[in-house]
């Protein structure tokens, strides 16, 4: 790039903060803390329950999933990935705090836990407001505070001043992604806002059983329907109160005729049976079980949990930044943002050997592809790169198609003896 083009993308490059004539928070100091003010706080109740680790599990699962900028054929198939600061903020680095993976990951957690989340393209090569052709440098996950007809208020981490600022958009450049889950997740009355509820009374009952009161009924000799005898009653008690704060085991004394009752003791309730109750409902809705989290789960539970509770959630985030991150324009010249799931992460190294010699046997795969998957470096050999079916031998013009690929730059042909050449 010379240095004109450079000092031009330079000048009209676009910053939403900076540019932005409707921030809402003007700022005059750098603020500064001891903790990433730009992570996600999870809603009250949430950050105390079960619900953090679904919500963990999930996003993490969700953030495994690769998604780039790709370059389309005429038949909408993938062709390849393109080079472009979009692909480099879902690759690499999608700002100065968080790699593209993390990004993801924040966004999911931020939609989970509040039922939308926004994903405001911070840093452009130009204005938004001026025109659609623009190149993103930098994403960030954002809050949406106020709804507009046609703008949104959101609020998004700073990283120049340190926190987070509140800032309006037009909906057409930010990214909205709604929680498809939202009805099970977000509603009022939902499972998981009911589990939440619930959960929060157990802790309540927890903390008051936990507190250190004793719960004692002191039964006196005597009727305390008069002034006088009521008196003497309190005295009586805080005279047993001063005996076992003042001890140093905790020992009192009283009377003979004088009895003691204790009441802190457990009282059964169901609250416990609808926790487990509203917990397994839960987890039938979301399409996730106990064996998904602790990591025991079978194949078949787990392409359950990626087609029902993953599955929904990345098309989300992929249909979105398709309908926004991309112009017309750009979807016209076949470019699209795609995921990609690795199906062998949930293949047993036992069964590798069986799939690779299958898929290359059938021409799906070539031999370095399948070192790729394995993690061994790419064969120098130039047949690994072909689809062909090393089982069987090859046909005459297989075999000087080979020949030609073969030759080196001095016009001579680098003639392999362990080729298998069909018998004429």
């Amino acid at each position: 790039m010379d240095n004109n083009s450079l000092g031009k993308r330079i000048k009209n490059a676009w910053n939403a903060f900076f540019n932005n004539k409707q921030t809402t928070n003007e700022y005059s100091y750098i603020n500064s803390s001891y903790s990433r003010p730009d992570r996600v706080i999870m809603s009250r109740g949430n950050d105390r329950s079960i619900v953090t680790s679904i919500i963990n599990k999930i996003s993490l699962d969700v953030s495994a999933i690769d998604i780039r900028h790709c370059k389309m054929d005429n038949n909408d198939r993938f062709e390849e990935i393109i080079d472009s600061s979009l692909n480099e903020c879902f690759s690499v680095e999608a700002n100065l705090d968080q790699t593209g993976r993390a990004m993801f990951q924040d966004a999911v957690m931020s939609m989970l836990n509040g039922g939308v989340v926004a994903l405001v393209p911070v840093d452009t090569t130009k204005d938004p407001n001026e025109t659609s052709s623009y190149d993103i440098l930098t994403i960030r996950t954002g809050q949406i505070i106020t709804w507009y007809p046609d703008k949104v208020k959101i609020r998004v981490y700073n990283e120049k001043i340190g926190k987070k600022q509140d800032i309006i958009m037009m909906k057409k450049d930010v990214s909205i992604i709604e929680n498809p889950l939202y009805a099970v997740m977000n509603e009022p009355n939902s499972t998981l806002q009911r589990l939440t509820k619930k959960l929060a009374l157990l802790d309540m009952v927890d903390e008051r059983n936990s507190s250190g009161k004793l719960d004692l009924i002191i039964q006196l000799p005597y009727i305390t329907k008069s002034e006088l005898r009521k008196k003497q009653a309190n005295d009586r008690r805080l005279e047993i109160e001063r005996q076992l704060t003042g001890s140093k085991y905790g020992i009192a004394y009283i009377d003979g005729t004088e009895k003691i009752t204790q009441l802190n003791r457990p009282v059964e309730n169901n609250l416990m049976k609808q926790i487990e109750y509203l917990t397994s409902m839960l987890y039938s809705q979301l399409g996730i079980s106990q064996a998904v989290l602790e990591g025991t789960a079978d194949e078949k539970e787990m392409n359950n949990y990626y087609t029902r509770t993953i599955e929904p959630i990345i098309s989300a985030i992929v249909d979105e930044m398709n309908r926004k991150f991309l112009t017309k324009t750009a979807r016209s010249q076949h470019q699209k943002i795609l995921y990609f799931r690795d199906p062998f992460k949930l293949v047993p190294a036992s069964q590798i050997a069986e799939m690779a010699d299958k898929f290359t046997r059938n021409e799906i795969l070539s031999s370095n592809e399948v070192r790729q998957i394995v993690g061994r470096k790419p064969s120098k050999d130039p047949r690994a790169d072909e689809l062909v079916n090393s089982n069987i031998s090859q046909s005459k013009d297989r075999f000087q198609q080979t020949k030609s690929n073969n030759e080196i730059s001095d016009g001579t042909v680098e003639f392999n003896p362990n080729y298998k050449k069909e018998e004429e």
